[in-house]
């Protein structure tokens, strides 16, 4: 049975609330192994331990001279060139009075201990090969412009914890120790529903008192950014029993069903009504805009009641829905939060903590984009980050520092 909106909850409380939801989705039957490529955008599902040395071997940082340092001590030392060393090849040792031309990322010969850059010897550029000469070099100390084995990471050390975001950089390091697979979590399966009388799908005529659904494209554009499987379900009305009826069709196939509106205390809230006989609370956030939000299960199918207005909708999921899937699956990676300071004053409502669309400025400042109202789809698109004002702040001047999300 669905519990009446009697409470009211911070920011952090209905956070947790929705991270205690969904931690039993994490579970190892969800975890799968798929190539680097295929897991980009994924969350890391198990400690990656690194199984060879990166670099595997001691190499030249440089294009240059592979020397014994000894051999320079004094500077200015004239040594005789030997045999080229280019990327990829294994070098004999290196006699002492010698010098190798190495290039970058070719394998130090044993018996050398430095290199010196092209540019610092003289002659400054490299014999024909096959031809007798010298080259005269200035004093390097051990390991001058060596790529020790191993100074990147060494085999047994940990190369990535369970619950990285795998994105390029993370892929290539795990190519880059020979591995082609890795294991993930899979992807949510998101049963999305639109709900109201009054919404219609864009391409269709608009009759009196109707307006286009955008709830549906804003949300599930978000989920499958967010690498979510969204199915949706198309509109539903504004009859309980119809709702009902196809969230128990559909929920057996979702790990988490969201819906959008019919979550509030009017008299025609859908939602709340198809939820009667189900463990789902419906409650305020103390958070503007979005503050109606419903939390719970449908036939033991975790259950997200998000409200109806569109930017009410979209804030939501950044709040509540996204952090904690991140938080619990590595995927997707958190927003960027940095610093900004507010191009306009601005007022919030002491008791909420107020979300702001805005614009991050390059010299560090953020313009507001409209007001604060929960309609402002325009606003929302012309906006690159969500501005924070935490709750018990009323008013903000003019150069004033806050908390700005990337989107």
């Amino acid at each position: 049975m669905h519990r009446t909106q009697t409470r009211s909850v911070s920011v952090e409380a209905h956070r947790e609330s929705v991270r205690r939801l969904l931690a039993p989705l994490r579970t190892p039957d969800r975890i799968e192994r798929l190539p680097l490529l295929a897991a980009l955008g994924q969350g890391l599902a198990a400690d990656v331990v690194a199984p060879v040395d990166l670099p595997p071997f001691a190499n030249s940082q440089m294009d240059g001279f592979a020397i014994r340092s000894v051999d320079v001590a004094g500077g200015g030392t004239e040594l005789r060139v030997v045999a080229p060393i280019p990327a990829g090849a294994a070098p004999d040792n290196l006699a002492p009075g010698t010098a190798a031309p190495i290039m970058t990322g070719a394998m130090m010969p044993p018996g050398a201990d430095a290199v010196v850059p092209i540019e610092q010897a003289v002659p400054d550029s490299f014999p024909y090969p096959g031809e007798l000469a010298t080259v005269t070099l200035p004093s390097a100390p051990t390991g001058n412009f060596v790529r020790a084995a191993g100074s990147d990471i060494r085999a047994g050390e940990p190369a990535l914890a369970v619950g990285t975001f795998l994105g390029p950089g993370q892929l290539g390091l795990l190519a880059a120790l020979g591995l082609t697979e890795v294991a993930v979590y899979r992807a949510l399966r998101i049963l999305l529903v639109t709900t109201g009388d009054e919404v219609v799908e864009p391409g269709s005529p608009l009759g009196p008192g109707k307006i286009y659904d955008s709830n549906a494209t804003l949300l599930e554009s978000s989920m499958r950014q967010a690498g979510l499987d969204v199915t949706r379900t198309g509109i539903s009305t504004d009859r309980p029993e119809e709702l009902a009826g196809l969230l128990r069709r559909h929920a057996p196939d979702a790990d988490l069903i969201v819906t959008t509106g019919g979550v509030s205390k009017g008299a025609y809230e859908v939602v709340r009504q198809a939820m009667e006989s189900q463990d789902v609370e419906f409650l305020g956030v103390a958070m503007q805009p979005g503050g109606p939000q419903g939390i719970g299960t449908f036939d033991g199918v975790p259950v997200l009641g998000f409200p109806g207005n569109p930017v009410s909708c979209l804030i939501s999921f950044e709040m509540f829905l996204r952090p904690v899937l991140g938080e619990l699956f590595g995927s997707p990676a958190p927003r960027p939060a940095v610093r900004a300071r507010l191009a306009e004053a601005l007022t919030s409502p002491r008791g909420k903590h107020q979300v702001r669309r805005g614009t991050l400025e390059p010299n560090g400042t953020v313009r507001l984009e409209g007001g604060a109202g929960s309609h402002l789809v325009s606003a929302l698109a012309h906006s690159n980050a969500l501005i924070h004002v935490p709750e018990g702040i009323a008013a903000l001047a003019e150069g004033a520092e806050v908390e700005v999300w990337m989107l």
